[in-house]
């Protein structure tokens, strides 16, 4: 069981916490988890944490971020809203995981069959819902822009959507945030989009947007 440490956490680079994401979501599959002991873990990180990553994925119960990339506590940040919309409360988080912590890793993870994007297609309007579905309206437009005819219900339509949402809320990142655009330009975090395949439990890496590698990682 490897322990994050402010001083791994500083030699860390965005290559090594994908690695370590990738190297999880295989033991996920092949249901060869770490064997952790989650109260040693509890107490050691009792005075600060040190995540190598922060990963926004959706609410869906089926998609927890440290399950699925078999990750400890203190391992990662997990923001979780349905759909994975990105608003300025998620980007202020980012920004307080990267700029503060010093994770080093911003990964969109969106799923198949995702309930938000169902919604929003199907034009659901219900309370403070509502609010939230309007922001994957972007994608269901730029999808019937490339998917003239296309009945907005079906599975086809609704998966692009999906997949859409993913890659315009990673662009949205540094669109949104001068401090996450800076910490990219000097190479010190990666951007990563993700597909979670709810029948499998595989990750799709669908994007990679990582720095270059100018000196070896430290172990």
């Amino acid at each position: 069981m490897k322990i994050h440490t402010s001083e791994t956490l500083a030699t860390m680079t965005p290559q090594k916490a994908l690695q370590f994401l990738k190297e999880g979501n295989d033991r996920f599959v092949s249901n060869l988890k770490l064997n952790r002991n989650l109260l040693d873990q509890v107490q050691y990180y009792r005075h600060g944490q040190h995540p190598f990553a922060i990963v926004l994925s959706c609410m869906d119960s089926r998609t927890s971020a440290e399950l699925i990339f078999d990750q400890g506590l203190g391992d990662i940040f997990s923001l979780r809203i349905a759909g994975n919309i990105l608003n300025d409360d998620i980007i202020g988080s980012m920004e307080y995981a990267c700029s503060v912590v010093g994770s080093k890793l911003i990964m969109i993870l969106g799923h198949s069959k995702c309930g938000a994007s169902q919604g929003a297609c199907a034009g659901k309007k219900v309370g403070k819902l509502t609010q939230l579905l309007d922001k994957l309206k972007v994608s269901i437009d730029e999808v019937q822009s490339e998917m003239p005819g296309a009945n907005p219900n079906e599975p086809e339509f609704v998966e692009a959507v999906t997949q859409h949402n993913i890659h315009h809320s990673m662009d949205e990142i540094l669109e949104r945030s001068a401090v996450l655009k800076d910490l990219y330009e000097k190479g010190k975090i990666g951007l990563v989009a993700a597909y979670h395949h709810l029948d499998t439990g595989e990750v799709e890496f669908l994007f990679e947007d990582l720095p270059k590698e100018t000196a070896p990682v430290k172990e």
